[in-house]
């Protein structure tokens, strides 16, 4: 195999002229063999000018007989030699009102037989007995020889010549080659696409694309291979200088703690702990956000709706009104633990901003299951449904401020719904609230580091 490839191109342009070429010649070996072995070195003759010159010649040759002994064996000769004629008294030719049955009469054909000696057309009748198309030739005074005239037409004359095989075998060959040829070619590029495709669910993904196909695809494959490599040294450079800042800013954060403790004054020492908290916090959501640790997580077959269930329960116990409705059982393959963390990013989102919450699952015909999260609070504008979703982007105005989040809630859910190959979608709930809708397809084709 090593040996073969070292003689293919390995330009896109090189092999798909070379496959061409190589159908184009197989198609001519093949076209040659078959008019060599099925036809020999025979020609088809059945043309109307081929037709009129044989009839001028056993014309002539019968006319030449000394006897009616020696024309029946000629004529029996001719028979055998495949051309059908026979030899009819003048008075048993029916006469026709028309050219009904008679042969093809093209301008070549009348002017072959016209130009011939001593050939004489009987026109305008006909042998009952005789072929369906025929032709009758005045041998004397009172005999004349029918021959079967037909005639092979243009069309299907054209096809059983080997110029229309030739071109027939060529486009055959061309079209099969050239299938597998794309497929050959472009299997490469949805190689390629594949990984572009997961990679873009999970930039952590260290799936290497392979250098297979033409030189062109190969060169692309090594650009995207070194541009996932810096990337991804550009996504954990971040996350590890995040990581010590939030490292070197809880130090400080922990001795002013300690320090607010000691304020005497109720009032000033609960505003500055609550202030510590909410940067703890911070620092925990971002923290958390860019390491995202459901990058490595297994993909796993679970019960969904013991997993809403569940996440129903939670929010129930601590005094929230988040109910469930939906199929008992469902099993499909997701990152539990990524997943659960996203839909209680979003509930935690409708409770905050709304009195109740429903959450329903269905499962749809086209193999994918539809996860609708749908609180009763104040919605958010039509115009800021992409931008939720952008990371440290609040809504707060359009909602209630019942607590204070940092814009990461839908980031977080987003990318992971996303990293199963599903859909993260906002709707307006009437009269008031917001839908949060999430389908995931059924196949889903997940590689992690």
């Amino acid at each position: 195999m090593g040996s073969i490839q070292r003689f293919v191109p390995r330009s896109i342009t090189a092999q798909i002229t070379g496959i061409v070429a190589v159908s184009v010649l197989l198609g001519i070996v093949v076209t040659i063999a078959i008019v060599v072995f099925v036809f020999g070195t025979t020609v088809p003759r059945d043309t109307p000018s081929a037709v009129a010159s044989r009839i001028a010649q056993v014309t002539r040759i019968v006319r030449a007989a000394k006897d009616p002994a020696e024309i029946d064996t000629i004529l029996v000769a001719i028979r055998n030699a495949g051309v059908r004629v026979d030899r009819v008294a003048i008075s048993d030719l029916e006469a026709l009102p028309d050219n009904t049955g008679l042969p093809f009469r093209s301008l070549p054909f009348m002017r072959q037989l016209e130009s011939e000696p001593g050939v004489r057309v009987l026109e305008g009748v006909r042998y009952a007995a005789g072929p369906e198309q025929q032709l009758a030739v005045r041998l004397d005074n009172d005999h004349a020889l029918v021959f079967d005239a037909k005639t092979t037409t243009t069309l299907w004359r054209f096809l059983m010549t080997p110029t229309a095989l030739v071109l027939t075998i060529v486009l055959v060959f061309i079209l099969l080659l050239s299938v597998y040829a794309v497929r050959w070619i472009t299997a490469p590029l949805a190689a390629v696409a594949r990984a572009a495709q997961s990679f873009g669910r999970s930039p952590q993904d260290s799936q290497i694309i392979g250098r297979r196909g033409p030189r062109e695809i190969a060169q692309v494959a090594d650009a995207l291979n070194e541009m996932r490599t810096r990337i991804r040294a550009l996504l954990d450079d971040r996350t590890r200088m995040l990581a010590a800042i939030s490292h070197d800013l809880r130090t400080p954060l922990t001795r002013l703690r300690l320090r607010a403790e000691r304020v005497t004054q109720e009032g000033l020492r609960d505003s500055i702990l609550g202030d510590l908290v909410n940067v703890s916090r911070m620092l925990d959501e971002t923290l958390d956000y860019l390491r995202d640790d459901g990058k490595s997580e297994p993909m796993s077959r679970v019960d969904l709706p013991s997993v809403l269930q569940t996440i129903c329960w939670d929010f129930t116990d601590v005094g929230h009104a988040v109910s469930y409705q939906g199929p008992p059982r469902l099993a499909w393959t997701v990152q539990p633990r990524a997943l659960t963390r996203a839909l209680t990013n979003i509930v935690e989102n409708g409770v905050k901003h709304g009195n109740t919450v429903a959450i329903t699952l269905r499962s749809t015909l086209h193999e994918r299951v539809e996860i609708e999260i749908a609180d009763d609070g104040a919605g958010i504008p039509a115009a800021l449904h992409d931008k939720v979703f952008e990371p440290f982007f609040k809504a707060d105005n359009a909602r209630s401020q019942n607590g204070g989040g940092f814009g990461l809630g839908l980031s977080i859910a987003q990318e992971i719904v996303k990293r199963h190959g599903g859909v993260i979608s906002l709707l307006v709930r009437e009269p008031v609230g917001l839908v949060v809708q999430i389908v995931l397809p059924a196949e889903i084709s997940l590689s992690v580091a």
